[in-house]
């Protein structure tokens, strides 16, 4: 170990940014190392007290680094060769700068005298990741550390991704000083025109968004839905900041049908911390008046609201709390909105195990296990079952692309969750079609011991695609394929792997998987017909 090091004096850039990282609270760095400024990083790890996840696929990295910043804000790491591995990253980094995470992507580079000569492998890397990031650096310069430093303030202010272009010369360079910026200061907002129509309100429902979940707003919320006595919908990624148990709560926000009638009862609309990216794509359906409460402005939104509140969360609804009164809701109707809600998502199918029963019998056997593990949900026709029926008791209970709504997102992310609370453990909720993109990370399942159960609704299709491609009345074409083994494939990989075909054969797998210390699959057979009804019901 250099002297310097020893001393806590980081002697290179490459020492100096895992200091940083340390310091910001990382504990993983995930990748398909290169041989440049790769081999630099992994050398200097365990001196910061830093662990590296070798993924299979860079992709599946940048997913589980995704989620590692959802749980802790601390920067997400990501680790690539220059090139093709940067390549791979780049549709998690779409993801990250989707689902608003400070991921930071540090590629292996060309210095300038390569690029002089070498076309081999080379393309415009900071043009290649400049559509998802929000800064990019070199560490080069006469100060590379304190350039870094910035970096990453950058990343954590703005949460979304920065690129890190590092050669192997470059990390091996002494750092100079670490200076970072000073962040602006957080001003408080003007609550006036929102706490006026507040006041006015005798109807008011509050629809909670991302932003709700990663800045610790979750207890004003509460406050003010109590205060309130007001419904409340949440986002996917919402779920959580109030219980799934609370009377308030009315259920899953997502601009579709499904939250229709409990929005339309109201006489004003406070979306808190709801980012527009979360929403599908159909037009904003309600006249009631909107005041919006969120960290900062979103230049592209799907209503114009009648008065804005941007800033800290939990301050801005800790001063609406003042203005606050109860409401004229009357408890049973808010009950009957989340009731009929769950209602409309019955299942119609009739072979394998139903969706609703995969996820609420997956939540039980826990509980009876005295297990209470997050969930991570890919995307997919599964996805309504598993955000409508397992319930969360905490912000990030549950984690899901829905930014980006990349498919590939459940198995790494849930190996993030299962590693960085191993008491309670993950279960991984995934399609086929979703799987068999990142199969390859069952490895990393069984290289870490995470535990985690991944189970598979394994309906031999894009169903999603398969509806929408019914909905038109088109003959079924490119969205079905030959059902996949999934347990044999989990084994080969040191998964233990489990079959189920009915509810009793579910259960039984549910009960042995929980068991296992380490990864397990669970490879369900479900009939999609249940799904168009669904999906009907949600989106109209």
């Amino acid at each position: 170990m250099p002297d310097g090091a020893r001393a806590g004096v980081a002697e290179t850039v490459a020492e100096a940014l895992l200091a940083e990282f340390a310091r910001r609270g990382t504990k993983r760095i995930w990748g398909v190392p290169g041989g440049g400024s790769s081999l630099d990083l992994l050398n200097g790890m365990g001196r910061h007290g830093l662990r590296f996840v070798l993924a299979k696929h860079e992709g599946a990295a940048v997913m589980g680094a995704l989620a590692e910043a959802e749980l802790t804000g601390a920067p997400g790491v990501v680790l690539t060769t220059k090139g093709p591995g940067l390549a791979n990253a780049l549709n998690g980094m779409a993801c990250a700068s989707l689902e608003r995470a400070p991921v930071v992507l540090v590629s292996d580079g060309f210095t300038q005298k390569q690029l002089g000569y070498v076309t081999h492998q080379v393309f415009d890397q900071r043009a290649a990741s400049a559509p998802y990031v929000v800064g990019y650096a070199r560490g080069e310069g006469t100060a590379p550390a304190a350039g870094i430093a910035a970096l990453l303030d950058l990343a954590q202010s703005e949460r979304r991704p920065v690129h890190l272009d590092l050669t192997g010369e470059a990390a091996r360079r002494a750092p100079g000083s670490a200076t970072p910026r000073r962040l602006a200061e957080d001003v408080p907002p003007d609550i006036g025109h929102g706490a006026a129509h507040l006041a006015r309100s005798r109807r008011p429902v509050l629809v909670v968004g991302l932003e709700a979940a990663e800045s610790g707003a979750a207890a004003a919320i509460r406050e003010l839905a109590e205060v309130l006595q007001a419904p409340v919908l949440v986002t996917y990624k919402a779920k959580g900041v109030l219980p799934d148990a609370h009377p308030l709560h009315a259920g899953i926000f997502t601009g579709g049908t499904l939250e229709a009638p409990c929005v339309n009862a109201a006489d004003l609309v406070l979306t808190i911390g709801l980012d527009p990216v979360e929403l599908i794509l159909q037009p904003w359906r309600y006249a009631a008046p909107v005041v919006d409460v969120a960290l900062r402005p979103h230049p592209v939104r799907y209503v114009e609201p009648a008065a804005t509140m941007h800033g800290p969360i939990a301050g801005s609804l800790k001063r609406l709390v003042r203005a606050a009164r109860a409401s004229d809701w009357p408890a049973p109707e808010i009950a009957r909105y989340r009731a009929d809600a769950l209602a409309a998502m019955a299942w119609a199918g009739e072979g394998g195990v139903a969706p609703p029963d995969i996820v609420r019998l997956a939540q039980a056997a826990a509980r009876s296990a005295g297990r209470a593990p997050r969930v991570t949900v890919d995307a997919g026709a599964h996805m309504f079952s598993a955000t409508a029926f397992w319930d969360c008791e905490a912000p990030r209970d549950l984690l899901i692309s829905n930014g980006l709504a990349s498919m590939g997102f459940a198995l790494p992310a849930g190996i993030a969750a299962a590693l960085h609370d191993p008491a309670r453990g993950a279960i991984a909720f995934t399609g086929d079609g979703g799987l068999m993109m990142v199969a390859g990370e069952l490895a990393t399942a069984a290289d870490t011991g995470a535990r985690l159960v991944t189970v598979v609704f394994n309906d031999a299709a894009l169903s999603l695609i398969d509806i929408k491609q019914q909905s038109r009345q088109l003959p079924p074409a490119g969205v079905r394929w030959a059902r996949p083994d999934f347990a044999r494939v989990a084994e080969g990989f040191g998964v233990k792997g489990f079959v189920a075909t009915d509810a009793a054969e579910y259960r039984a797998a549910l009960d042995a998987a929980l068991a296992v210390e380490g990864p397990s699959l669970i490879d369900v057979h479900v009939d999609p017909a249940g799904y168009p009804a669904q999906l009907q019901a949600m989106r109209g």
